[in-house]
């Protein structure tokens, strides 16, 4: 891209540095060298307020200090500047360390269900998909108004769930005061941990990228770590629940969290995700 529309561009101005080098990885992403010494990663936004939100979602996760994130360079409402992490190979050191860190980070707690981060605006982004940021008190009720209703409402409207499947997904929302387990506090999530968001870093530590932070029930995070997979899962997870037990059912209750992303992916791309859905719905039902 030209006319400094393109990443180098908006580098040079988010940073006030000299671009030295420029490695383009899509459209949308580059890497980039600063004055021929630091690398930056510069990504467009997809969608009004989504460089915002994810530069504040960045900042509010690294003030937990805990988990590993890039550090913010700049944003403004088309492109944000991150730090470029070098990769190494997961191992089971650093997949417990993972767990443990992510334990902490959710410790770090949230003002409410559906909060924020500080700076960060109520109309977010999980993928390419809007998210509403509108606090709640109580998990439930807020899980089904502000992340699993509106999902269902366009998946069904735009043809990737029949009406049939959508009453199962109904159900689980109705249900869902008994179905939530023990009450929790509002954890810090990340929001959308799949296992490409998770970048296995060369200093032996796990890194978090593109989040879609928010106040939430911490199993949130842990179902979409093992929807998508994850390397050394086993140890991830149970470094976590040493750290910080995990209530009884976690596991039956997986399915539960799990509809939240399954109807993103069947808005965003349709497909099998709507009878992936469906069926994450029934298994919440059967408990």
């Amino acid at each position: 891209m030209t006319g400094g529309l393109g990443a180098g561009a908006a580098a040079a101005r988010l940073t006030g540095r000299r671009v030295t080098g420029e490695r383009p990885l899509s459209g949308a992403l580059a890497e980039i060298v600063l004055d021929g010494v630091t690398q930056v990663m510069a990504k467009r936004a997809d969608g009004p307020g989504a460089a915002r939100a994810e530069a504040a979602g960045l900042r509010w996760l690294a003030e937990a200090g805990t988990v590993r994130v890039p550090a913010v360079h700049g944003h403004d409402e088309r492109w944000l500047v991150t730090g470029l992490i070098a990769t190494g190979r997961p191992d089971p050191e650093t997949a417990a360390r993972f767990g443990r860190d992510l334990a902490a980070l959710h410790a770090a707690g949230a003002p409410a269900f559906g909060a924020p981060p500080p700076g960060g605006p109520e109309d977010a982004y999980i993928g390419t998909a809007p998210m509403r940021n509108v606090p709640g008190a109580d998990w439930p009720r807020w899980y089904a108004e502000h992340r699993v209703l509106p999902y269902l409402r366009r998946a069904v409207d735009g043809g990737g769930l029949s009406r049939a499947g959508a009453s199962a997904v109904e159900e689980v929302c109705e249900r869902l005061p008994e179905l939530a387990g023990p009450a929790e506090p509002p954890a810090r999530l990340h929001g959308d941990l799949w296992n490409g968001n998770v970048l296995w870093g060369a200093d032996g530590h796990a890194w978090l990228i593109d989040p879609a932070a928010h106040g939430g029930h911490r199993e949130t995070d842990l179902a979409m770590l093992q929807l998508f997979g994850c390397r050394h899962l086993d140890r991830i997870i149970g470094a976590y629940a040493e750290a910080a037990p995990l209530a009884d059912g976690f596991a039956a209750r997986l399915p539960l969290h799990q509809l939240f992303p399954l109807l993103v992916h069947t808005v965003i791309f349709g497909g099998g995700y709507g009878d992936q859905a469906v069926a994450a719905a029934r298994a919440a039902l059967a408990g």
